[in-house]
């Protein structure tokens, strides 16, 4: 890339003085051939102790799992990273029809124990495959199933962090117990 069109104060962002061209992505070489793209920058957050997390690996990570169908993990400027999981709903009232759990809706059924007890099962399986500061401490689940039409996807099926932090603002604050605002 020679730059942007016309536009020679936006290319002098982009490339620093060496002349290397920065995306804004986090990659990795494979093979000392390939260069494999991991994450974004941006969306990189520094705990408080000052590990910073790369969420869309340990989001990947989780969503292995036939349990979750979405999860977003938060924790800028916190002491450790938590999450929003929105549970495989499928997977999820099949499990329970064979454990025999009947519940009204899904808020009845996020809240259940032994729901909240495979969930909590399943985060610990899956924090052993991952670094101190990479484990999820605290998580909620969510009962809403996350997609474009509700807005917490983009078309492209991204999380939309910004959207979603704010539309789940007061379960974060009671995550990290802050004080909820009177707004």
């Amino acid at each position: 890339m020679l730059g942007y069109y016309k536009d020679p104060e936006l290319t002098k962002t982009v490339f620093d003085e060496e002349g290397w061209f920065h995306t804004g992505d986090i990659g990795a070489w494979e093979d000392d051939k390939f260069l494999k793209v991991t994450d974004r920058k941006k969306e990189i957050f520094k705990l408080s102790n000052g590990k910073f997390v790369a969420p869309q690996i340990i989001e990947n990570r989780f969503k292995e799992s036939v349990l979750i169908d979405q999860i977003m993990v938060v924790g800028e400027h916190e002491k450790f990273a938590s999450a929003l999981i929105s549970p495989n709903f499928t997977n999820l009232q099949q499990w329970c029809e064979k454990e025999n759990i009947s519940t009204k809706d899904r808020n009845e059924l996020i809240r259940h124990p032994m729901v909240l007890k495979i969930y909590s099962d399943e985060v610990n399986r899956l924090n052993r495959l991952l670094s101190d500061p990479e484990r999820i401490v605290k998580y909620k689940l969510i009962s809403d199933e996350w997609s474009p039409a509700t807005g917490e996807l983009s078309p492209t099926l991204k999380l939309r962090r910004k959207f979603i932090s704010e539309k789940y603002q007061a379960v974060l604050e009671e995550v990290y117990q802050k004080r909820l605002s009177k707004a």
